[in-house]
């Protein structure tokens, strides 16, 4: 029996449209990837230095304290008391040197 070539096209399409169905079938059976798990924390250890923790020892020392301080001979203390006061004096209007301050 002679093959009609109409029949060859149309099995040839069938096998396409087969072919094509069994890839469909693949990739939705293929499963999605897992999405990204959450990272966890991570955390930082920081060492301050003395002087830095000496630093804001003196930053959050009040007025008393520092004048405390000044009269026990502390020369941190007697510095920033003497720059506060010519920065009052300033304020108000006397330009006096300070004693402190080589010329």
């Amino acid at each position: 029996m002679p093959i009609n070539p109409v029949a060859q096209t149309d099995a040839a399409k069938i096998d396409a449209r087969a072919a094509a169905a069994n890839a469909d079938q693949t990739q939705s059976a293929t499963p999605a990837p897992a999405p990204a798990k959450a990272q966890t924390a991570t955390t930082d250890t920081v060492q301050i230095s003395n002087s830095a923790k000496a630093l804001m020892q003196e930053i959050q020392e009040t007025s008393a304290q520092t004048a405390q301080e000044a009269g026990k001979g502390d020369r941190q203390a007697l510095r920033l008391l003497a720059k506060e006061a010519a920065a009052k004096d300033e304020q108000q209007g006397n330009k006096q040197p300070s004693p402190l301050r080589p010329k």
